[in-house]
């Protein structure tokens, strides 16, 4: 039996037989187009990506096990700086993959006696101490030198990017993550995430941009942010704090509804998470707080008024996954919850010693700042409750603080109490998500990315300021120096479009095709406008622009600028589709006689376009 049909046997034995078709596809799509094609003498990098909490990690042990059969015999799967987190991926490696040799990082006498005679995945903490410690150990055996070495790291935007990028230096992490990869003959690293903003915008030049992107789609039931965040209806499971007067009241019997259902229904846990502030002394205050809503509620257990708000809050519910009881038994759970002091209330920060077994039964509400984000997983998570937006808010860190996502919410119990313009933020990140993920399913090469202003899409330090540029919506980019492939082909292109019109409704593909007619200097990059307009189209195949044409334009080559006024108030005039306008020269003023046509560009408004320069 192969390493791969070993590794599907296991998780079918455990009645998941759907993850194991899931993981089944994956490899089928990868590996016959990126992996049965490794020359095993380069070191190559590619990146795997699905939703956040949709089941990464099964991905990424199929695909390690169909590497092992395709003759790779050493694996490092890299985690987060986190002991727990390190600690729970090796204890799943051994529990799946019993058929290899599985080291801890402090196992350096096993991977050595070993000697290759099995295929090794070595469990290793993004730690500087831990990587330094590895690249030792690997430079010191003879077997690597003639051998290829498969890296897969998880969260791999986090910690692994250089950070000194700017500084024309190397961050530790990044340094030792480089070292290994040379230790060895060739090399494939796999980065794998649920926010690969950082990742699409390095460079190819850095190492760490992808050769090849792959998105697996999450399996069924899961909850994800078109859920949360739905494009064109009302969100289902959404309380707008802005409007209620003490959202954390809601949250709280909203909590005790979801908690009494599940557990009475046989369910064996329900979680309630706030997002506060990151600051510690703000943390223990919303516990002060939380106690006291609890307080109230068990003094008021059989006031009318708390039993109506409990029984509004019951109508509203409507489990999926749980059968529905009767609110008078719903009713009494929740009085033996309260008066039994059977609601935990956990605090989880920099100074807290929370496990995760503390939130893995019974009726839990979760307090925490930055230790709520990545890797850490809240099963039965039904109530959450924000109450900051960031100043600085980045894109890639508000998703991975979004724990709501997952497969075991049930979706007619699950409440999200937040203001509306944290709702926006998150609604225009998973915009941008879905958009990504349509480039990679189209098969686009240069991928783009678009946030409102304010946001951005992840930390300044990993990118190289030189080669990442924002183009804003809003604005018109023409060329300095433009020139164009044939001014015959463009007149018969624009032949349909007369002068006297104000404008034309066009479709995008027709703009790409003037566009791609034309060239520029680097003040001007054709191919990142014409990528942007294609991030468009993966989003919707049929969108539309705005074409504005004009011929015998005496305008002198080299102005500070080129649209007439008329024009000018005219694109201004259109905020939400690209506006692309064209003015063929009269070859006058520097134009050499020749009767070029020149482009001026403007995208929709309000929006932040990201690009890579990698032409030098």
């Amino acid at each position: 039996m192969s390493y791969l049909e070993s590794y599907l046997q296991t998780i079918i034995e455990r009645g998941n037989v759907q993850l194991a078709e899931s993981i089944q596809k994956t490899v089928n799509d990868v590996v016959p187009a990126y992996l049965e094609n490794f020359s095993f003498c380069d070191h190559e990098v590619g990146l795997l990506f699905g939703n956040v909490q949709s089941g990464k990690t099964g991905q990424m042990f199929g695909l390690a096990a169909a590497a092992s059969d395709l003759g790779f015999p050493v694996f490092i799967i890299l985690t987060t700086d986190n002991v727990l987190l390190q600690q729970q991926t090796i204890h799943r490696v051994r529990t799946d993959l019993q058929q290899f040799c599985i080291c801890d990082e402090y196992d350096s006498e096993t991977f050595n006696r070993n000697s290759l005679m099995k295929p090794t995945i070595i469990v290793l903490k993004k730690n500087v101490n831990t990587l330094r410690q590895w690249s030792n150990i690997l430079a010191s055996t003879g077997f690597m030198k003639g051998n290829a070495l498969f890296i897969i790291d998880d969260e791999a935007d986090a910690a692994s990017l250089n950070t000194l990028v700017n500084k024309s230096r190397k961050s530790s992490i990044n340094k030792y993550l480089d070292e290994i990869k040379s230790r060895a003959a060739c090399s494939i690293y796999l980065q794998v995430t649920g926010t690969p903003q950082a990742i699409l915008l390095q460079t190819m030049a850095s190492g760490w941009h992808p050769y090849f992107t792959y998105y697996f789609r999450p399996g069924r039931g899961y909850l994800g942010g078109d859920f949360f965040f739905p494009q064109y209806e009302e969100p289902r499971s959404v309380v707008f704090t802005d409007t209620s007067e003490n959202p954390l009241k809601a949250a709280v019997i909203s909590h005790l509804m979801a908690s009494s259902q599940i557990l009475i229904s046989g369910g064996k846990v329900c979680n309630f998470l706030i997002h506060p502030s990151v600051r510690q002394a703000v943390h223990t205050q919303f516990q002060n707080e939380v106690y006291r809503e609890l307080q109230f509620c068990t003094e008021n257990i059989d006031d009318p008024a708390f039993i109506l708000a409990l029984r509004q809050e019951f109508d509203r519910a409507q489990p999926e996954k749980y059968e529905r009881k009767s609110f008078e038994d719903v009713y009494a759970n929740i009085k033996r919850l309260l008066i039994n002091h059977q609601v935990n209330v956990l605090v989880m920060n920099g100074s807290s010693t929370v496990t995760s077994e503390q939130y893995e039964s019974g009726s839990n509400i979760i307090i925490g700042g930055n230790t709520l984000g990545r890797g850490v997983t809240f099963p039965g998570l039904h109530t959450i409750l924000y109450t900051r937006t960031a100043k600085k808010p980045q894109a890639d860190t508000m998703w991975q603080h979004s724990r709501m996502f997952g497969y075991d919410r049930d979706q007619g119990l699950m409440r999200v109490f937040i203001g509306q313009e944290l709702y926006k933020l998150f609604s225009d990140i998973n915009a941008t998500n879905n958009s990504i993920i349509s480039q990679v399913e189209r098969g686009l090469k240069h991928i783009k990315m678009f946030y409102p202003e304010g946001l951005n899409p992840t930390r300044k330090n990993v990118l190289d300021h030189k080669k990442v540029s924002m183009i804003s919506g809003g604005t018109n980019y023409y060329p300095f120096a433009p020139d164009n492939n044939t001014i015959e082909d463009l007149n018969q292109l624009l032949q349909r479009f007369d002068d006297t019109e104000d404008y034309y409704q066009v479709s995008l593909r027709l703009m790409i095709e003037i566009l791609i007619h034309m060239t520029s200097e680097s003040d001007f990059r054709i191919h990142a406008f014409v990528s942007i307009i294609n991030s468009m189209l993966a989003d919707n195949p049929t969108s539309q622009g705005i074409l504005l044409v004009r011929r015998n334009r005496n305008v002198a080559k080299g102005t500070g600028a080129m649209l007439s006024s008329n024009d000018w108030q005219l694109g201004a005039s259109i905020q939400d589709k690209v506006v692309l306008t064209v003015y063929q020269m009269t070859g006058e003023k520097g134009w050499n006689g020749r009767k070029l046509w020149v482009p001026n560009i403007k995208l929709p408004s309000d929006i932040v376009y990201y690009d890579v320069n990698d032409d030098d």
